[in-house]
This record gives structure tokens, sequence and C-alpha cells, in this order.
């Protein structure tokens, strides 16, 4: 035995808090690169919030954050709950309504549908209620639960802790989907914040031609978080410009059908290539550092709703490439490859399944002269 070496007997086990909460909420958990389709995954009973769900934690969250589907059955509610992690909800589908607020006579509430998303500020009580007598009400909620929970080990601090967060409650009127609008760090996109969006289906975007194919976008800056969320929308027979960044960025296909390619920022897509279908209730998160790249194959614009780190307010940052990077030419320190630069196989990919489904390229576009 080495000088001072503990006996086998007594070496600490490293302690992994929230793989072991986890293990305790006896609900399914799915692993992977993506999820083909979040309305149709299992779900099972789920005692502590009193519904069915099962928990999302995939690949590329690099343990930074996570995801569960929570189903509320018809004319139920689920258990109250407060806790000192961010959360960030889309609803998939049903109607409901949700009331905020840790005192019973002063509560706020608002109502919520298929494509609404929101979030309630940190550590403040809140229950969500199924609004339909008839039909289930089921939604995905992104939490930074395991970087809490391995951060504090302690479940009574993060779930009853009594701290009021007074710089956090924002505007009540931002429940019912006021906001406001500035233009986001980088001076190249927009930003809108507030605690609740009605739509996210139809929500207005902008152009932002630094990511190629036409596309448009929007931020969002809710309920005062380190998380933030985005909508990207690209239209028929175009896909956008490879890029990496940091973990934890969910990305759910709104509407539209099409593919994602990933591949190691050390490999090229010869070498090494992912290949993720998408279609509307897909997910998919990219790894940290991975460069990936969607593809729009089908007949109608596709959109999508990524919800990840780094807010437009508040420094915070995991990964590889800094907020304003993710649109910036690698050659030139950021995380992007631009359409010239492309491998040659990214372009043949497309190409061959646009052929299956008969839709017509537009990359001509968005490409120099003679380089497809």
């Amino acid at each position: 035995m080495l000088p001072n070496a503990r006996p086998e007997a007594d070496r600490i086990v490293k302690y992994d808090a929230y793989r072991a909460f986890q293990l305790k909420e006896g609900i399914p958990v799915i692993t992977g690169f993506a999820v083909d389709d979040l309305r149709t995954v299992e779900v099972k009973p789920w005692a502590r919030l009193d519904c069915l769900g099962t928990y999302i934690n995939l690949d590329g969250t690099g343990d930074t954050n996570d995801a569960y589907v929570a189903e509320i059955p018809p004319g139920a509610k689920m258990a109250p709950e407060k806790h000192l992690f961010e959360k960030n909800i889309y609803v998939l589908n049903g109607r409901g309504a949700t009331l905020v607020g840790d005192d019973p006579n002063s509560q706020t509430s608002f109502e919520w549908k298929k494509g609404s998303v929101f979030s309630i500020p940190i550590n403040v009580s809140h229950q969500h209620l199924n609004g339909s007598g008839s039909e289930a009400a089921r939604f995905v909620a992104i939490t930074t639960a395991p970087l809490t929970m391995n951060l504090f080990h302690n479940e009574g601090f993060i779930f009853n802790n009594p701290y009021v967060f007074e710089d956090r409650l924002g505007n009540p009127n931002s429940y019912q989907g006021e906001g406001k609008m500035w233009t986001a760090t980088t001076g190249r996109t927009n930003a809108w914040e507030t605690n609740f969006i009605p739509d996210v289906e139809t929500f207005t975007t902008f152009s932002w031609k630094e990511r190629g194919a036409g596309g448009a976008h929007i931020k969002f800056e809710l309920a005062d978080q380190t998380q933030t969320a985005h909508i990207s929308e690209f239209p028929v027979g175009t896909y956008k410009k490879a890029h990496k960044h940091g973990p934890g960025a969910h990305v759910i296909i709104l509407k539209g059908e099409g593919y994602s390619l990933l591949w190691p920022s050390h490999e090229t897509p010869d070498t090494y290539l992912e290949r993720v279908n998408w279609k509307p209730g897909s997910m998919v998160v990219p790894p940290n550092g991975w460069f990936h790249q969607h593809f729009n194959g089908g007949d109608i614009p596709a959109r999508y709703l990524a919800f990840r780190w780094n807010s437009q307010k508040y420094y915070f940052s995991l990964g590889v490439a800094m907020e304003g990077e993710t649109d910036v030419d690698v050659n030139q320190g950021g995380g992007q490859i631009e359409y010239e630069n492309e491998n040659p196989l990214i372009h043949q990919l497309f190409v061959e399944a646009l052929k299956k489904t008969g839709t017509k390229s537009k990359m001509s576009e968005f490409f120099k002269a003679g380089e497809i």
C-alpha cells in the first residue's frame, strides 16, 4: 500500500446527487441523441408531482440541464411545487392553467394551450391544472436541476427553501403575454422579454442573415433566468450553416420535416456523422462542442424552438462558443462554418434527401456561383 493511502473499506464513493434523486422518482428515463416524438413517449405515474411523467437525459446536455415530459389526466391537477432550479415549459398538447405564488390568497393565474411557452421564477410556488375534462394535457419542461442538485446535493435546501428572489418576480402582467422587445447583445437579433408566450408556433420572427438560408429568428428572455430560448425558421429547400456551441441546447421541432447532422469538431463529416431525422414533436440536443446543421427536407418552412444556456442579460457560459460567436466564421474565431467552406458531403446528402420528397433545392441562392 502506498504511504497515507486509504484502506479499501475506507475509500469515499463519489455521489451523484441528481442521479440519486432521479432514481427515487420512479419514472422512466430516456437517453440518447434525440427523441422521435415528445407527444407519444411513454409516461408513468409520478407520485411526487401527482401526474404521469418521464425524464429525458440526452447526451448533449453534459449533465448541466435536463428535460421531462409531464402529462396531466383530464380534469386533474398536479401537486404544487417550488424549487431553486430554473424551468421552462413548452405545451405539447391540451390546455390548462397555472397558479403562481406562495400565498394562496394572492396567486396569479394564467391559461395556456398547445404551443404556449412559459417560465416560473425560481423558488416560487406553482401548480398546473388540466383545463379539459376529456383530454389529457402534456408539456415538456427543460430545467437546470442536474447542475443545481449536484452543486448543493441537498434536496431540503432545493425544495424547501424560504428565500424569496424579489428581483426575479417580475411584472404579473408578463404572465398574460405582455413583454418588451429589445436588441440582443449581438446587435443582430431581437429579444422578447416575458414570462409567458401564448403561441410560439405563430410568434413573429426577424431575419438573421448571418445564419444563412434566408432564415428568421427571435430570442426569448424568460423569468430573468440564465437559461434562454429562441425560435428559428428557415424556408423550404434550404438548410442552415453548421455551427457549434456549449452543452444543453434542447431543440424542439414545431413544424416541418427534415433532419440534423452532428459530428465532433475534431472530426469531419466524412469520418464520423450522426443523422437525426425529425418532425413536429421531435427533440435533439447537440453534444458540447459538436458541429451540427439543420436541414428542411419537407414542403413547408421548418420552425424549431430551442431552450439553452446563456441568456442575453446574464453571462453564463459552459461551452466552446460564447454568445455571438455561433454566427461568426470559425476562420475568424467563431463557431460557424460558412457555406463555401463546408464539406461537399453536406450538400450532396441534402440533394439526395430532396429527391426522395420531390422538393427543389433553393441553396443556389446562398452559395457563390459555381460552388454547387
